[in-house]
């Protein structure tokens, strides 16, 4: 992921290459624009190989390089899976007895932190979704252990029976 400095001296992103590319493209970003990969040295576009095609077909721009807006790129979103999947993974913790809500918890973060790993410029909570499939595993590990000791059995038994009038 690409951070650039924009003209307003404002830092701009994480953003995938392709960003970069398409401000090239329209203009908005040259090889004089300072620029890194990760955690790199700051250094002009220019000096990037990737880059080199882009900056060669780029417009000629009759604004000044120091004058080249950027726009920031989309913002990311929180992935709603991943909140939900946390959440029904402390409920699904809570609830032993029942490991209905911990599957859900657990198929939702696992939805979650593919999503987050396909699109990671558009979602953010991936750390959510880990959490929210640690959680509801335990959840289910926990149902397990009580079910397998028979304690389970035990607290159906002790159950006050519901009298007919």
């Amino acid at each position: 992921m690409y951070k650039i400095i924009g003209s307003d001296q404002k830092e701009y992103g994480p953003v995938e290459a392709r960003y970069i590319e398409d401000w090239i493209a329209q203009g908005r970003a040259n090889g004089q624009t300072i620029a890194r990969f990760e955690d790199g040295a700051w250094k002009p576009l220019s000096t990037f190989p990737e880059f080199a095609a882009s900056l060669a077909v780029a417009p000629i721009s009759s604004v000044p390089p120091a004058a080249v807006a950027v726009s920031a790129a989309p913002e990311r979103k929180a992935n709603v899976m991943s909140i939900s999947g946390f959440v029904m993974g402390i409920m699904g913790l809570l609830q032993c007895c029942t490991p209905f809500i911990a599957i859900l918890g657990l198929v939702f973060s696992l939805i979650s932190f593919f999503q987050i790993r396909n699109e990671p410029d558009r979602y953010e909570g991936r750390n959510l979704s880990i959490a929210g499939m640690i959680l509801s595993a335990v959840g289910i590990l926990l149902f397990v252990i009580l079910l397998k000791t028979g304690v389970i059995d035990e607290l159906i038994k002790n159950l006050p029976k519901l009298e007919t009038p």
